[in-house]
């Protein structure tokens, strides 16, 4: 079993940990991932003392926001084929998610989860609010947190995925670097369209399918659970070439190794857009 290895912040640098390759298994079942690229952090300082809003939210008895949960009331992403300006954020400490600026509690957002830092893309912005997509279900859920208290960081980089083609594009600064043929979703196990992200990067044994996997903020439309997880879906190798550009999977995306290996640099938080 792997060591959990926490986050180091250098320069001002964000660098995800690893956890260990036991936890790959149980989240994903027939998944692998790797360690995270690197992006630049603003230090944000001493989290602000909660307005009367928060305070009251903070009462109420709600989930966290993790892939292992449910998150009822969420506002749905109201742009799932958007674009964003790259900001992402993680809670400095643990912050109430409502279903709008100053309404109700729906949730809470962890600064950690799957041993790596809980960092998700902002998509809109209202006064102090910052709107967040969820890595929870229901797929493509949302959630309004305060801007206080927030780290954050830029990441240049979005992945988008052509199920129709079979195709993920990988693209820095609105330029692509990288095109791939992959394997999606079967018939009944489709892979969930929509705009999510990067949520973590785990190590697995050498001698499974792929020693690496990314999980997404997203989930399959059709199971409940696999392989005794959630039905997490991610990104991650295969050894067999041949089924890249065919649909067989039971939700996640595989792709050829030198396609992981460049997705293993993107920053945690990362859009991953979904079309069909």
């Amino acid at each position: 079993m792997a060591i959990l290895n926490p986050p180091r912040r250098i320069h001002r640098v964000l660098t995800a940990g690893l956890v260990p390759a036991a936890a790959a298994v149980l989240l994903l079942g027939g998944c692998g991932g790797a360690p995270a690229g690197t992006a630049s952090v603003k230090e944000s300082g001493e989290p602000a003392a909660r307005t009367e809003a928060e305070n009251r939210a903070a009462s109420v008895k709600v989930p966290e926001a993790t892939t292992y949960t449910t998150v009822r009331g969420a506002p749905k992403d109201p742009a799932p084929d958007g674009v964003t300006d790259g900001l992402v954020v993680n809670p400095s400490t643990a912050l109430p998610v409502l279903d709008r600026p100053d309404g109700r509690r729906i949730a809470t957002l962890p600064t950690r989860q799957l041993g790596n830092p809980t960092w998700v893309p902002v998509v809109e912005t209202s006064g102090a609010w910052r709107r967040v997509l969820l890595p929870s279900r229901p797929n493509n859920a949302t959630g309004w947190i305060s801007g206080e208290g927030l780290r954050t960081a830029r990441t240049p980089y979005t992945v988008r995925v052509d199920l129709g083609r079979r195709v993920l594009t990988l693209a820095k600064s609105g330029r692509e670097v990288g095109r791939w043929r992959v394997a999606i979703g079967g018939a009944e196990t489709p892979t969930p369209t929509g705009r999510t992200f990067l949520l973590a990067t785990l190590t697995r044994n050498e001698k499974e399918p792929s020693p690496l996997v990314l999980p997404l903020g997203a989930h399959s439309a059709t199971l409940d659970t696999f392989g005794g997880g959630p039905g997490t879906v991610a990104l991650h190798g295969w050894p067999d070439a041949s089924v890249f550009g065919k649909a067989v999977t039971h939700g996640c995306v595989r792709v050829p190794d030198d396609a992981l290996k460049a997705l293993s640099r993107v920053p945690l938080g990362s859009l991953v857009l979904i079309r069909a």
